[in-house]
């Protein structure tokens, strides 16, 4: 069952930090990103708590795939989104090297929500080559790991037979990364150090707090 989280902690599943008022999950005895629950679930790998046999064998779980292939050239582009409270008021932003950023956000919304909005605001914004960076695996192996045909071909349907989370969001985005054949998307651990991630952190951080 989800809960709110009270204290920093790190993600058993993604590795990512837990910050309070994020929702997570317990999956074999350990705190995860209830969106780390669901993106395992998109994958049909599912955590051994969730009740349904993993796909493949545990371990392999948290194997380091290979980064999309990127366009020699590619402008990269920094995404993330926060969120105070599952649901409650978020933002979303983005950012370049070469200064250009954007942020916004929404009352009531989830963190899954804003990270996907950072990522489609990104795109409608910037023309030409990108490669999207973000540490939310939700946004990234939805197109690493290619859970978007499924969909497509299921009719929006997950693997669990379930309507997709977030169709609205996900649907212009799909849509753009099809039509536009020209981005790629990379994972990078949040809070780890990386300039740019944790400039959209605060940006997002900043945009949640004005929706309050």
């Amino acid at each position: 069952m989800p809960m709110t989280a009270r204290f920093p902690t790190t993600c058993a599943q993604c590795s990512v930090r837990i910050m309070p008022g994020e929702e997570i999950s317990k999956a074999s005895g350990k705190w995860v990103h209830t969106g780390c629950v669901v993106a395992a679930s998109e994958n049909e790998t599912l955590l051994p708590e969730l009740g349904a046999p993993a796909a493949k064998p545990a371990r392999s779980t948290k194997a380091r795939k290979a980064d999309m292939t990127a366009i020699d050239g590619a402008l990269e582009v920094w995404t993330d989104g926060a969120c105070s409270g599952n649901p409650g008021p978020g933002g979303w932003a983005w950012a370049t090297k070469d200064g250009r950023q954007g942020s916004g956000g929404e009352p009531k919304t989830t963190n899954q929500r804003m990270e996907v909005s950072a990522a489609l605001r990104a795109i409608e914004a910037l023309e030409g080559p990108l490669i999207v960076v973000s540490d939310s695996t939700y946004v990234v192996n939805c197109f690493r790991d290619e859970w978007w045909r499924g969909w497509l071909a299921r009719g929006w349907v997950n693997s669990q037979k379930k309507p997709v989370a977030n169709r609205d969001l996900w649907e212009p985005l799909i849509e753009a990364f099809r039509a536009r054949g020209d981005i790629s998307f990379r994972w990078v651990k949040g809070h780890s150090g990386d300039e740019m991630n944790d400039l959209v952190d605060q940006l997002a951080v900043a945009a949640g707090k004005t929706q309050v």
